[in-house]
């Protein structure tokens, strides 16, 4: 089937998943038929996995369609590899990312379901699609600061410098440091606001 087709059908729910995905990339108002269809799954699992939080749970839902819309154009049909078994993967991570934030690493993984830490992905993995996907995302945000909290911002999240290392490597205070990540963190909360 063209896309054309799809697009043209007004009967475009009926279509599968990985149509409406494709579809999407070039028409995004067709992307609300998938966020429709799994918008409440997406909320039970991650609310499950984030232990009943439920502001916490709907942003990692909104990141996690997002990340699926912003990376719709790679996905590909493939055996055993459907769109929903692919926004679930990167559903969990996201929770998993989030998870970590809230509750530090240290009791990340001992405070988790044995079923769900099995599908937490290696940390060692670097090649992991959803790493990945992390990365491409938050860099995406990053390019959108000014230069003087984007680097710092990089430096911290993306490459897991220390604070005292960036103040060395910046020439400014510790003091500074601090203020701008908490600057860029808010920056970037208000991008994603305003997405909303």
């Amino acid at each position: 089937m063209l896309l054309d087709e799809v697009s043209e059908n007004p009967n475009v729910t009926a279509r599968s998943d990985e149509e409406i995905l494709a579809v999407s990339v070039k028409n995004p108002d067709i992307f609300s038929v998938l966020v429709d269809r799994y918008q409440e799954a997406f909320l039970r699992k991650a609310n499950y996995i984030i232990k009943n939080d439920p502001e916490t749970a709907r942003d990692v839902v909104q990141d996690t369609f997002v990340k699926i819309y912003l990376n719709a154009a790679r996905f590909q049909v493939q055996e055993g590899a459907t769109f929903k078994s692919w926004g679930y993967k990167i559903l969990i991570n996201t929770c998993f990312t989030k998870y970590k934030k809230l509750k530090g690493e240290q009791v990340f993984l001992s405070d988790l379901d044995p079923e769900i830490q099995e599908l937490v992905p290696s940390k060692y993995d670097l090649n992991s699609f959803e790493q990945k996907l992390d990365t491409d995302y938050v860099l995406s945000l990053i390019s959108k600061l000014p230069v003087i909290l984007g680097r710092v911002l990089r430096l911290y999240s993306v490459e897991g410098k220390a604070q005292k290392e960036i103040a060395k490597m910046e020439g400014i205070s510790l003091g500074a440091v601090r203020a701008r990540i908490h600057r860029a963190k808010k920056e970037i909360k208000k991008m994603n606001l305003n997405k909303v």
